[in-house]
């Protein structure tokens, strides 16, 4: 079921079989992915090889804007990740390499600048509206940024296990301008965990998205009570006043996602 609100950011997930792989592509917002299940493999750069590392279950990932990005499942089962985007139209879109264009064009498959996909082998064409997605040329491919394994893992990954480390008493400040990971994508991100927090009530200004890692976790607000397993995901409006606890014993983890001032666009520069 899709949520229809305009939080300021997007939230999206994908499943995919083991050995399946995502084609390069970037954006002109924050990326950030999580890890729901399995393992995958992140790779990078103009033609995926400046670098790549492999995230485990809750492990986060921001990858810098503007650099091509693809992933692969290299799990043994069915894996899934979650995703939040910058800004209500995820930067303008997604752009491809220029060879998953021509390898889509060389299949009967055309994209169009709107984003959307017709098959030309079942008879489906390019509305007179929309014009083909233009491959980049060299001299725009060059100016775009790379980045080696050095300059991506230490600052960009938050692993897991860290951030339960650092959850405990209070909320891990994971994506913030002091955060593990330091930018300004247009939201903060935090973790909470079982060792987090009491069941006092909150209140937000901004919007803000509940992402549930591990356990079981119950919202209320007034009368109202929703109760979310991993995977869930929840949009809470601004100024909503409610309580977030841990409705199950055992091991817990929620990634909580909190509109910002800043408008969202490329890496925060001191963040490099």
């Amino acid at each position: 079921m899709h949520i229809k609100a305009s939080p300021g950011f997007n939230i999206g997930a994908a499943g995919q079989p083991p050995g399946c792989t995502n084609s390069l592509h970037f954006h002109n917002t924050a990326e950030v992915f999580f890890v729901l299940k399995g393992r995958w493999r992140f790779f990078w750069g103009r033609d995926g090889k400046s670098g790549e590392v492999v995230l485990e279950e809750g492990d986060i990932f921001n990858i810098p804007t503007q650099v091509f990005r693809g992933f692969e499942n290299v799990g043994t089962d069915y894996g899934v990740i979650m995703s939040m985007l910058g800004g209500d139209d995820a930067g303008g879109g997604v752009t491809w390499a220029p060879e998953v264009l021509h390898t889509a064009q060389a299949h009967g498959l055309q994209l169009s600048s709107a984003g959307r996909l017709y098959d030309t082998k079942r008879g489906e064409q390019l509305p007179a509206n929309e014009t083909p997605m233009r491959p980049l040329s060299e001299a725009e491919l060059a100016l775009l940024p790379d980045f080696k394994v050095n300059q991506v893992v230490p600052k960009y990954i938050g692993r897991y296990l860290d951030m339960r480390a650092l959850a405990k008493g209070q909320p891990c400040d994971v994506i913030s301008e002091t955060g593990l990971i330091r930018d300004r994508p247009g939201f903060t991100v935090d973790m909470l965990s079982e060792a987090s927090l009491d069941a006092s009530n909150c209140t937000v200004p901004k919007d803000l998205v509940y992402m549930v890692m591990h356990g079981h976790w119950r919202i209320s607000w007034g009368e109202e009570v929703l109760n979310l397993s991993p995977g869930d995901t929840c949009w809470v409006p601004p100024g909503l006043e409610h309580q977030i606890e841990v409705a199950m014993s055992g091991e817990a983890a929620i990634f909580r996602v909190t509109r910002t001032n800043d408008a969202a666009g490329l890496t925060w520069s001191d963040a490099k």
